[in-house]
């Protein structure tokens, strides 16, 4: 297995995110802290274009790769990562964006376990989502199918409820999305060779691309105790994430949260 964290300067919404500091650290270190400590089979690596980045994560003890400055997503520069000739032997490619420090071992393994098994060419993971965070744009909601695969990805309210009477109902399903992506060696390839799609473009969901093309991305239910429906995970993309995310950092690294 080889796990790539893409990082990149250029965030429109937080300003040089992946040297900003939680607890102390910057970012996209936390992020590969938290990847290592679940003591996963294969490689961890940061793929940035940023000299910045590079060493930072360098002084921390990571191991890191420079990749171009054009990739339009994480995953095509988790792509380029997966192509070069070091990496040739890695069957199963997982991307955990530089963004998400609160992830859980079991979202990780069970994105990565989808592909591995043969079940998926592509992988995920979701969990429970507390029904006041439907209608925000910054909470990505996915649905599946039965046997677990994604339908679709939104930043919209999903599933919808017409009634009052269906909310309760509507509340079991929800749920959000989590920034781990698993990925065949060519299903990584075949994501990354079609063009964009609309739907992507006006969702701002890459993961729709795939999708939209008939690529099947299963989906790993986790726990809500994982993510934290007290605010305990989830990207930060903003000051605010931030800032929550440095008030609930202590007692996350102690256990407590």
């Amino acid at each position: 297995m080889l796990v790539v964290i893409p990082a990149r300067l250029g965030a429109s919404r937080l300003s040089r995110k992946p040297l900003r500091l939680l607890g102390g650290a910057p970012l996209v270190v936390r992020v590969w802290e938290r990847v290592t400590a679940f003591q996963l089979e294969g490689r961890c690596i940061v793929a940035t274009d940023s000299d910045e980045v590079a060493q930072a994560v360098r002084r921390a003890g990571a191991e890191a790769v420079m990749t171009a400055d054009r990739h339009p997503s994480g995953t095509d520069r988790v792509a380029e990562v997966a192509a070069m000739p070091r990496y040739a032997g890695c069957d199963v490619i997982v991307n955990v964006q530089g963004d998400e420090p609160f992830l859980s071992g079991e979202a990780v393994r069970g994105a990565a376990a989808l592909v591995s098994s043969g079940r998926f060419p592509l992988g995920t993971a979701a969990a429970p989502l507390g029904a006041a965070q439907l209608d925000s744009p910054d909470v990505v909601k996915v649905v599946h199918a039965d046997d677990g695969r994604a339908m679709y990805f939104s930043r919209a309210a999903i599933p919808f409820a017409r009634n009052t009477e269906d909310r309760p109902a509507r509340d079991r399903l929800a749920r959000q999305h989590i920034g781990v992506y698993a990925y065949s060696r060519d299903a990584l390839a075949q994501w990354v060779a079609l063009p964009p799609h609309p739907l992507e473009q006006s969702e701002r969901l890459e993961q729709l691309r795939p999708l939209a093309a008939g690529i099947a991305m299963g989906v790993a239910r986790v726990s809500d105790a994982v993510t934290g429906q007290d605010g305990v995970g989830g990207g930060i993309d903003t000051e605010e994430d931030l800032e929550r995310a440095n008030a609930l950092w202590p007692d996350f690294i102690t256990g407590r949260a």
